[in-house]
């Protein structure tokens, strides 16, 4: 009798493998960071294999905390970091070259001049996207035309390419499964969301054989099974979404007008749009939410690169902390007549400016400005660019929708994040009891489509809220911070 849902939550820095039980409650998690490599400036990559270890190794270990068997799991879901592109042999599944990561701007300049040649029009409206090295096409051009042999070998169909989901499942599948999802397959820059397939002329355009690329399945469908000798014996996988789109499920946002934002490395606030793809006149991108049955539920996205990373940098850049907690305890200490921005542009600055060029910066430094203020002005400016998202948003929807947005990710544990955040939007934010939303978004996929949990409006009752942040800023600070904000950004963008 199987008795739990697996959920594989691969991330940016790290690895998690939790199991459900029936009532989705988190029984167990085994978690495995993996390191992270920076060969040049705005170049970031991964080491496949160590991601592999770290999922199987992760697996392998949250069943052996709860002492169970492969049969006592009704099945695997699978979430993962998106936009990020592996490729590798298919006779042997060995990996060419470290897997490209979403942050990695390299082929910035390959996609401004696909832009000066005129074909953003082209990409955006078929693909919901924008002509960014954020994606994984120029990620895969790069691939093939850097990688010795590689161009060659991809056209006599030796080599394939997928995002790390497609890799995963590859693993764990034993090679038999060359396969991902609508969501992920909808961040390539390679896939018409509308028709749901992959576009010809946009493979043409850069420069991607067909045959390279993955069969691409619902979000909740039948993936095959684990190879018997990994996790003791065949495990159905039954479901794969890219993590914010993981994470919309579990936050169970399934009507037109409800939004949910991710506070992890990045930050990423997904508004759903229903049936409709609503095409942004504000530079935010048009997205699968999720889609079940062949039928693609929508979104507008807004994509932020740094949100925890800021935190991160705090911690490895300065050393000005220990823990990431400790960002939220000096904020509070920070002194309130000091208005320190950070804008975080390490790696370029994403929605609604999306500058590839543009660089970190502080302003509004003074002698009396410490650690504090910095620790402040780090997790300001994610409450500061999550305003940018939903100013944009309201624009490109054109109705009301709930104004109220649920969270989730590290950063949603701070309470003094998430009070600044319900100030700086004037909204109220609801953090539910399960923080873990996008592994619950998977598991509850994979749940789903074996008949293993509930129809999608009972999952939607069972959502329960663990605290509400409301605002209490007034609005003329409110404003002024905000005006600051502005300000700093504009003294940013590249030239």
């Amino acid at each position: 009798m199987s008795e739990y849902v697996m959920a594989i939550d691969h991330g940016t820095t790290s690895s998690r493998a939790i199991l459900f039980d029936h009532d989705m409650e988190i029984i167990a998690i085994a978690q495995q960071e993996f390191k992270q490599y920076f060969p040049r400036s705005g170049w970031v990559e991964h080491d496949g294999e160590e991601i592999w270890e770290s999922v199987l190794g992760t697996c392998r270990k949250v069943m052996k905390m709860q002492g169970i068997s492969g049969a006592q799991i009704a099945a695997i879901g699978i979430t993962n970091q998106r936009e990020t592109v592996a490729l590798w042999d298919r006779q042997s599944g060995k990996l060419l070259h470290r897997a490209l990561v979403w942050q990695d701007r390299r082929t910035a300049d390959y996609c401004a001049k696909l832009k000066e040649e005129g074909h953003e029009e082209l990409v955006a409206s078929r693909t919901g996207l924008l002509l960014d090295p954020y994606f994984s096409a120029s990620k895969i051009n790069w691939l093939l035309d850097h990688v010795e042999g590689a161009r060659e070998r991809a056209q006599r169909g030796e080599l394939a390419v997928g995002t790390m989901d497609t890799f995963l499942l590859w693993r764990l599948s034993g090679g038999r499964v060359h396969a991902t999802d609508a969501t992920n397959a909808a961040r390539t820059l390679l896939y018409d969301i509308h028709k749901g397939a992959w576009d010809t002329e946009l493979c043409s355009l850069f420069d991607v054989p067909l045959k390279l690329l993955p069969q691409v399945r619902d979000c909740a469908a039948d993936f095959g099974k684990t190879a018997p000798c990994l996790l003791g014996g065949p495990i159905e996988i039954s479901a794969m979404a890219g993590d914010q789109h993981a994470a919309t499920i579990g936050h169970a946002c399934f009507r037109p007008g409800m939004m949910k934002s991710t506070y992890g490395t990045g930050c990423f606030a997904l508004l759903n749009t229903g049936e409709t793809a609503v095409r942004s006149k504000n530079r935010l991108l048009t997205t699968i939410a999720y889609q079940l049955d062949g039928q693609p539920t929508y979104a507008l996205e807004g994509s932020i690169f740094i949100a925890g990373a800021a935190v991160q940098w705090l911690r490895d850049g300065l050393g000005i902390i220990e823990r990431a907690e400790q960002s939220g305890e000096m904020a509070a200490k920070a002194d309130p007549h000091q208005n320190v921005y950070l804008v975080p542009a390490f790696v370029g600055l994403g929605a609604p400016h999306w500058d590839a060029e543009a660089r970190g910066a502080l302003y509004g430094l003074t002698r009396n400005s410490g650690p504090n203020e910095l620790a402040k002005a780090a997790l300001e400016s994610v409450c500061y660019q999550t305003h940018d998202l939903l100013q944009a948003m309201r624009a490109d929807w054109g109705e009301e929708f709930e104004t109220t947005l649920r969270v989730d990710g590290g950063m949603a544990q701070s309470n003094w994040t998430m009070q600044c955040l319900a100030d700086i939007l004037d909204a109220e934010i609801d953090r539910p009891v399960i923080t873990e939303t996008t592994a619950l978004g998977a598991a509850y996929l994979a749940g789903m489509h074996k008949g293993f949990y509930p129809s999608m409006d009972d999952f939607a009752k069972s959502w329960s809220l663990e605290r509400r942040f409301a605002p209490e800023m007034q609005d003329e600070l409110q404003q002024k911070k905000i005006n600051g904000w502005q300000e700093a950004v504009r003294r940013t963008l590249s030239p």
